[in-house]
């Protein structure tokens, strides 16, 4: 066991989406309707008030939706009030990515530093067609007013505990986030994955298949290689996208 300081993560559903499966799960399961929750995870152990993520702006709490992931969605305000905070609280915002329903709160952090890595800002101004998932709006201004970090490092520490690294399996800048725990060493993928992506079902496991890259990535091996490494390395797996953390209040 490491030793301190010890952080706790609070999963928080800030919307989701509905779509088909194969766009978590690479080749695999195509055409079925899947409810994916979109987080932003509080991380509670340091003088400042840390958040990864902001999500989404537009949200819709539906029944059917709550139903599929097994938990409530929030609005960002609501999910931050839940732990006695509001937007203007936060300190350091930590990026994943910068796809938009990562980031679309960002504005509303006025007193927050952003961590993303600099290829992410480059996808995000000046996108590839397959890109569509940025829109730089939503961190533009932020970025213009000076509270945007661009890190160009493969593994940076944000505050001692809680570090970066870069895994560019769903996109170019993807930064995993990797927490010090008392139950050991948490990790937060980069890339859009959920739990079965990294514990196929027997008969992926069949076809010599460890993992199931995203089904969104920027290339598939490069993608499934970043996955085996990441897996090894963390004793808590949180995969970005996966439902079952929309009933968790703390993580460990």
């Amino acid at each position: 066991m490491g030793k301190g300081p010890f952080y706790r993560i609070h999963p928080i559903v800030v919307g989701t989406k509905v779509f088909d499966k194969g766009m978590m799960t690479y080749q695999h399961d195509y055409g079925k309707e899947y409810v994916i929750p979109i987080y932003c995870w509080l991380i509670e152990g340091s003088d400042k008030v840390i958040l990864i993520d902001t999500g989404l702006l537009e949200v819709i709490q539906s029944e059917f939706r709550e139903q599929a992931i097994g938990g409530k969605i929030y609005k960002f305000e609501e999910g931050l009030a839940k732990w006695g905070l509001s937007p203007k609280d936060i300190d350091i915002v930590i990026h994943t990515h910068l796809h938009n329903d990562h980031c679309e709160n960002d504005f509303k952090c006025v007193n927050a530093v952003f961590y993303a890595h600099e290829l992410e800002f480059q996808s995000a101004y000046n996108p590839h067609p397959l890109d569509f998932r940025y829109n730089a709006e939503f961190i533009e201004e932020v970025d213009q007013a000076g509270q945007m970090i661009h890190i160009k490092d493969e593994i940076f520490e944000v505050v001692p505990g809680i570090t970066m690294v870069h895994t560019p399996a769903h996109t170019k800048g993807g930064m995993s986030v990797l927490i010090n725990t008392e139950k050991g060493l948490a990790g937060i993928t980069g890339f859009c994955v959920i739990m079965e992506n990294f514990n196929p079902p027997n008969k992926i496991k069949a076809m010599g298949m460890e993992v199931i890259p995203p089904g969104t990535n920027i290339d598939p091996y490069l993608a499934y290689d970043q996955m085996v490494k990441f897996r090894e390395t963390v004793n808590i797996l949180i995969p970005l996208h996966e439902p079952s953390f929309s009933s968790v209040e703390t993580i460990p």
